[in-house]
């Protein structure tokens, strides 16, 4: 799967064409997924990444918040580019934006309380009468697709009140009591993000966006779907609306939920256990684990970088990343990992068996952008490509099959071997984050007497199998080498 941007993506109606003219080019790489951007019209309209999501039937066709199309496109170029994308065998993927909305058309008056943002359980108000933009009527639709029309009891906070101090407020009505219960007591809670939260209790709600999820479905055909920020909603919610899904569109919707929490492997399991598997999880923790050693240079051990992890406690829910838009430079959860270590990072969840790797716009095609750092000043931002990532998405198509056999032996130098399959050649991988080296592995029997060659070309000369399948595979310094047979490299 690849993330086909990035939080700076060029806007102007381009991201949908390039989409389009780049899907012979991501399925020849092996890619089987596209992971689209969120794709409804956005309180910053034209402007907007979509994470602000105003109407959720908007897709680039009603002229509303300023513009008729998205950043990324028109309704027609978006779904021109999935239906492009599935006749050449790509998946589409779609970002579903359901914890909050914001833009909203009208002000209401109502009861909320304001609570300590740091400790939402913590009441430092009584109850008050406050007015916000919480009344959503969308105009500019007119009542096509659906007539639903939010008002403040399809919410559960909000952060402005007219004429009044920012805060957060806990909005009073009949379809909920408190914040809504999630598994960690961040913050005491952690349900209110930003924007209107909205109030997954209402079965007025709920109802209106399972069937918003099977008109979305009714247009796109999506194979699989991002859910944002599940860290902040209720995990009954999301059970929920997976199954309704499910059972509306008759398949099995591939799932993915972004529950960030560096470092917190014990999270990621009590929120899967909470929804009792029906959603893979990004792995935050090994994306934390490749930040660090990217930063750490030969300090740092490689035989542990898959310890507290996801994809080493429950791999077949594991995605695994190496960056995305929230970790890239200048975001607020900036944790870069540095361009000398990606290959080693890539080489990780593209050619062992565990996890579902998913790629980076940037670190395939690059990117440049310009933003405030976090003293206020512009900084200039150049994102290479990734070194060589063709040759690893090439070794993952093409090579990566078969029983895997670690050796972990070095703390600087490691390497593994994939034996391969009925139909496919193996691969033996190397990398150091240190010096040139060398590892003993067995590829096996079958290739005895094979001579292996290096995908990656640091080293021109070939290595010799013994007649057990043995052979010592040079380690490139502070990179990656992928070895496959020389029979099979004209694949």
């Amino acid at each position: 799967m690849i993330q086909f941007f990035h939080w700076y993506s060029d806007g102007g109606s381009q991201l949908y064409e390039e989409i389009k003219n780049n899907t012979d080019y991501l399925a020849e790489l092996g890619i089987t997924a596209v992971w689209m951007p969120p794709a409804y019209k956005a309180a910053g309209g034209g402007f907007s990444n979509g994470y602000d999501p105003y109407d959720l039937y908007d897709l680039g066709e009603f002229d509303q918040k300023g513009t008729v199309n998205t950043k990324y496109g028109s309704r027609e170029q978006y779904l021109a580019a999935c239906r492009n994308l599935q006749e050449k065998g790509v998946s589409v993927i779609a970002d579903i934006v359901l914890n909050h909305k914001a833009g909203g058309d009208e002000k209401e008056r109502f009861h909320a309380i304001r609570v300590n943002p740091e400790n939402r359980q913590e009441n430092i108000s009584e109850p008050f009468e406050i007015e916000s933009y919480t009344k959503f009527t969308f105009p500019g639709r007119n009542g096509k697709y659906s007539e639903f029309e939010w008002n403040f009891t399809c919410f559960s906070g909000v952060d402005y009140a007219e004429g009044g101090e920012e805060g957060i407020f806990q909005i009073i009505h009949e379809h909920g009591d408190g914040w809504e219960e999630l598994i960690d007591d961040e913050k005491g809670n952690y349900d209110y993000l930003m924007y209107n939260d909205i109030e997954h209790r209402n079965p007025f709600v709920r109802a209106e966006l399972n069937a918003w999820a099977k008109w979305y479905h009714d247009q796109v055909s999506f194979d699989g779907v991002r859910l944002d920020a599940v860290k902040h909603q209720s995990p009954e919610f999301y059970k929920e609306w997976l199954h309704i899904l499910r059972e509306n569109t008759g398949k099995n919707i591939f799932a993915v939920g972004e529950y960030w929490a560096p470092g917190a492997l014990d999270l990621l399991q009590k929120y899967i256990a909470a929804t009792e598997g029906c959603m893979s999880l990004f792995d935050s923790s090994l994306q934390q684990n490749f930040h660090q050693a990217s930063n750490s240079g030969a300090a740092y051990d490689l035989r542990t970088i898959f310890d507290d992890t996801l994809t080493q406690v429950n791999p077949l829910l594991s995605v695994t990343v190496v960056d995305n838009h929230d970790t890239q430079p200048l975001q607020a959860l900036e944790a870069p990992v540095e361009s000398w270590f990606k290959p080693l990072a890539y080489a990780l969840i593209l050619l062992r068996q565990d996890g579902y790797p998913c790629i980076f716009y940037p670190d395939l095609f690059g990117a440049h952008y310009i933003d405030k750092d976090k003293e206020g000043n512009d900084q200039e931002i150049f994102l290479d490509k990734v070194a060589k990532i063709e040759e690893l998405l090439k070794a993952r198509k093409h090579f990566a099959y078969g029983a895997q056999h670690d050796y972990f032996q070095d703390a600087n130098c490691i390497g593994w071997v994939r034996e391969g399959n009925d139909i496919h050649s193996g691969c033996a991988v190397t990398m150091s984050n240190s010096d040139a080296g060398e590892i003993s592995m067995e590829m096996g029997e079958r290739y005895a007497g094979h001579e292996f060659i290096d995908l990656m070309d640091w080293f021109p000369e070939a290595v010799l199998l013994d007649e057990n399948g043995w052979a010592n595979f040079p380690v490139p310094a502070g990179n990656v080498s992928v070895w496959i047979s020389r029979e099979s490299s004209t694949v």
